[in-house]
């Protein structure tokens, strides 16, 4: 059985990782539908492997548009390096500060040893992270259409936007649901950067990001004496497989609502996702 669900799960992942619409999210709530819990080491493994799986599919469609965009020179690829640097930085001072808040204040009783990964199957936290992702869309939305006669986006990411970016994708690390690519993408518009290029450089942040986040949970598996470790890598590793070919499958028709000026509709999606999700909740799963 745990074949299937993992490959339900990696096809909605490989399906869900482009859109802002919070892959994760979507993952969870399959999982609390199919009895799982989110929450379990194991569990958030796999969820991770998937994001893997999917990182690998980003890399093989984005690497020529990559070169394109950041590898034309010398001078192209350190302003490049630099801002990722930057955006890096900038996501882990942020992102870890919330992490270990939430750590210390959020669980009952000063729970010691707890971990923000124990939030992840919180329905409500998720309805209120998705509603938050699309008031973001529609805003850089609607502000993009509004700029774009009065001044032209720039192409480089410049230290600036890459420190808004950075700071706003480390909100997205305590949050599933508050999708990591719709922040980042749409801070991206709303700072100036042209829109296809924040989906450019919101994705090479993802590559950078993706394989710290594997080390963390893995170990936090390895901490928690998780004797299951081999046992979940084997699905994850399977979970990978499948994100991939169903990222490589998504990735090229799913770019096109970014640069077509259907972003909007994304924010929209959220939106009811997230009413969804808030009545799941309060249905008790």
């Amino acid at each position: 059985m745990w074949f299937v669900h993992v490959v339900i799960l990696a096809i909605l992942q490989g399906l869900a990782e482009l859109l802002p619409v919070s892959s994760s999210a979507h993952v969870i709530v399959a999982e609390r539908l199919m009895g799982m819990d989110p929450a379990a080491p194991d569990t958030t493994l796999l969820l991770v492997m998937l994001h893997t799986g999917t990182m690998l599919a980003v890399i093989a469609y984005f690497w020529a548009r990559w070169r394109r965009a950041f590898f034309q020179s010398a001078e192209d690829f350190k302003r490049f390096v630099i801002a990722l640097i930057i955006a890096t930085v900038l996501t882990g001072i942020v992102g870890g500060i919330l992490i270990k808040a939430i750590e210390k204040f959020a669980f009952p009783g000063g729970k010691s040893h707890a971990w923000v990964e124990e939030l992840f199957g919180r329905l409500d936290l998720i309805a209120a992270a998705l509603a938050a992702t699309g008031i973001l869309i529609l805003i850089a939305s609607a502000m993009e259409k509004r700029s774009r006669s009065t001044q032209v986006p720039t192409t480089e990411v410049n230290p600036k936007q890459a420190s808004w970016i950075g700071a706003v994708q480390g909100l997205c690390l305590p949050f599933r649901g508050f999708s990591r690519s719709g922040a980042t993408i749409s801070t991206g518009m709303l700072v100036g950067v042209q829109k296809v290029r924040a989906e450019d450089f919101s994705f090479a942040l993802a590559v950078v990001l993706t394989p710290l986040v594997v080390a963390r949970e893995v170990l936090r598996v390895v901490r928690t004496q998780h004797t299951g470790l081999a046992g979940s890598l084997v699905p994850g590793l399977v979970g990978a497989v499948f994100a991939f070919l169903a990222g490589l499958l998504a990735l090229k028709w799913l770019s096109r609502w970014l640069e077509t000026g259907r972003w909007y509709l994304f924010g929209i999606y959220c939106l009811v996702a997230s009413l969804v999700v808030a009545y799941l909740y309060h249905a008790g799963y």
